[in-house]
């Protein structure tokens, strides 16, 4: 399967796949300065932007660095902007899979994104490929309403990520 970042196939201008290119950009400049030798970060990892997309009149995808792989709202250049937030206030964005609670920040260069930990750290990936199939499977997961079975309140990142969000136990008859 061939990893879908953001610097694949922006023909067209797509404006969320603009802003994971600028992101990917803005996170390897941190890797290599800020997060350069931090015992956190998995050595077999760079960093990519998968799957962004436009929902809500926001950006969204997933953001893989050495050191997080996290699921981002951004707003969009020339876009409406979200409602105020405080850095490190949480805020709850329904998407297609359900409500997620995502982490108010701001990062230069960029303004505003709002994160939600998927994985941190990231040392249970042995690769990139390995990592970005898994960014892969939680973007489509996250926008993709028939993944759930009536859909649960608030959903568990970690169970979504695991394949476990289709599964309930049968009663025992």
């Amino acid at each position: 399967m061939q990893a879908e970042t953001a610097a694949d196939g922006l023909a067209g201008g797509d404006p969320a796949q603009e802003l994971g290119q600028r992101l990917e950009t803005c996170y390897r400049h941190i890797h290599a300065t800020a997060m350069a030798d931090v015992p956190i970060c998995n050595p077999a990892l760079g960093v990519a932007a998968t799957g962004f997309r436009i929902y809500g009149g926001r950006a969204f995808g997933i953001v893989t660095t050495p050191w997080f792989m996290n699921l981002i709202a951004s707003d969009l250049l020339g876009g409406t902007p979200s409602a105020p937030a405080g850095m490190g206030m949480t805020v709850r964005i329904g998407l297609p899979a359900g409500e997620v609670d995502f982490i108010a920040g701001e990062l230069e260069g960029i303004g505003r994104i709002d994160s939600c930990s998927l994985f941190s750290p990231v040392f249970e990936f042995a690769s990139m490929e390995a990592a970005v199939e898994t960014a892969e499977e939680a973007v489509r997961a996250f926008f993709n309403p028939a993944t759930l079975e009536p859909p649960p309140a608030p959903v568990n990142r970690r169970d979504l990520l695991r394949g476990n969000f289709g599964k309930r136990e049968e009663p025992a008859e």
